[in-house]
């Protein structure tokens, strides 16, 4: 059966916001979501009255919520959401924001992200994460993501055969980007022979294909074509946006996403092929998840992702550029804001703001966002197609 869906066109994405990352923070979650705010309207020129749509992911602004929110910072949307799908939050949110704005349930629609760090907060996040993984790996000595992560590579690697070298070229490559990115926590150069040296945290994981927990915040507006052009804001256009939602169940341990499933009708939306895609901005909380996305966006056969990063180079000049900004493995993972980052730095590349990691001649990029993992999987996937107003 053939799905009829409404095309996204005439919905613009505007003023990427990044509120630096801090390794630690004492602020909390509503600070971070109030600095992103502020930038956001400073950055549009739009008053905060008029700003009357709202979305808001975060993993430590509980026990409050996004109508608390509202309250704190002085807002009085007409149209909001709270978006609790973690790494796929991103994606999700431009996803909601966009059909408001083309229903007129909402002119200007702020999409927010944020999550502090305390010194025990990330501990604490752990513990109460999900019941549901919890109970099946605690008994056994295991928490965490890491150890849950674990499990998926070393599957991944023994039913295709990768090797800790191949998933050591994308970190190594999206730390050559975050280099040359300002609000990346990570200054220095790592090579690959660092990456294979690097301490084990949980076989076959080591240090460099985790992420570092931080606080911060990334944001963006959502608003039609027509008000962001007579506002004169560098903006891109949203060519096309999939999600999905516990797929491929019955694989025993998670080896493909959602992505796969939806990846023919999201090309079509946005009348391209991966081929035109320019650059890929992946969800990266392992190096093996974004193995997983090459493969189920179709830029390689399920399998062949070994192969494919062997071959290619995936800096920003490189022959497929990939997390141009550095990456959560690069950048920090500032909670649910790490499902944001890819959209913040999409927008930066497509509107010439990416500076000296611009992808040179990029016109469209693909967004990624996956979220929410139990115990062999992440149940939440989602992409987007942008493509740039010029």
């Amino acid at each position: 059966m053939t799905r009829q869906r409404s095309s996204y066109e005439g919905v613009a994405v505007t003023v990427p916001v990044t509120v630096p990352y801090l390794r630690y923070s004492t602020h909390a979650a509503h600070w971070f979501i109030g600095q992103a705010l502020q930038a956001l309207v400073q950055g549009s020129g739009i008053a905060k009255e008029q700003i009357d749509g709202l979305t808001v992911s975060s993993f430590s602004l509980s026990p409050d919520t996004a109508v608390g929110v509202t309250q704190h910072l002085g807002l009085s949307p007409r149209w909001l959401d709270h978006i609790p799908t973690g790494g796929a939050s991103g994606v999700m949110s431009l996803r909601r924001a966009a059909r408001a704005v083309q229903a007129g349930d909402a002119d200007v629609v702020a999409c927010v992200a944020a999550d502090t760090n305390h010194v025990d907060s990330f501990r604490l996040t752990l513990g109460s994460f999900s019941n549901f993984a919890r109970d099946a790996s605690y008994p056994y000595g295991s928490g965490g993501p890491n150890s849950i992560f674990a499990l998926i590579t070393a599957n991944y690697m023994r039913t295709y055969g990768a090797k800790r070298e191949d998933f050591g070229r994308i970190a190594v490559d999206q730390r050559s980007n975050a280099l040359k990115n300002p609000n990346a926590l990570f200054k220095k150069p790592l090579t690959l022979q660092e990456y294979m040296a690097a301490r084990p945290i949980s076989d076959p994981i080591h240090l460099f294909d985790c992420v570092m927990p931080c606080a911060g915040a990334e944001a963006f507006l959502v608003m039609r074509e027509e008000r962001a052009r007579d506002l004169g804001l560098p903006h891109v256009l949203v060519r096309g946006a999939i999600e999905r939602h516990n797929a491929y169940a019955d694989d025993p341990v998670m080896v493909r996403g959602g992505w796969r499933m939806d990846r023919d009708d999201l090309y079509a939306q946005a009348g391209v092929s991966c081929a035109d895609i320019d650059f890929v901005q992946t969800y990266d909380d392992y190096p093996v998840i974004v193995m997983l996305q090459f493969e189920d966006l179709g830029f390689c056969d399920k399998g062949a992702g070994p192969a494919f990063v062997r071959s290619h180079t995936m800096t920003h000049d490189g022959s497929f550029p990939n997390n141009t900004s550095g990456g959560q493995l690069s950048a920090g993972q500032a909670g649910a804001a790490g499902g944001f980052l890819g959209m913040t730095e999409a927008i930066r590349q497509l509107t010439g703001a990416a500076g000296e990691r611009a992808v040179a001649g990029a016109k469209f990029g693909l967004v990624t966002g996956f979220g929410m993992v139990t115990y062999d999987r992440c149940l939440c996937t989602g992409a987007v197609i942008l493509g740039s107003s010029n």
